[in-house]
């Protein structure tokens, strides 16, 4: 396993257990949920989801912002967004 995909897998485990102060607002979660799904998934797809859906939509969009992003620096940029809050 490769030093980045281990350093993404440590902040993975980091923020789903975080505990105490760490208190992320909703666009640093959906921030970190784009970049965990682009890094693990690849590129969005399927349909939008409808409008009353608005967390879905949120999501969707989100990760849609991400397309073209490789995996590899989806990781990078989960990691370093992680390193800056601590």
């Amino acid at each position: 396993m490769s030093d980045l995909k281990t350093q993404f897998d440590d902040a993975v485990n980091y923020i789903q257990t975080a505990e105490g102060d760490f208190k992320p607002s909703n666009e640093m979660k959906l921030a970190f949920y784009a970049l965990y799904k682009q890094a693990t998934e690849g590129d969005v797809s399927g349909k939008r989801p409808g409008m009353m859906d608005f967390v879905g939509r949120a999501k969707y969009d989100a990760w849609e912002a991400l397309k073209g992003m490789s995996s590899d620096e989806a990781m990078q940029q989960y990691v370093d967004k992680l390193n800056s809050l601590k």
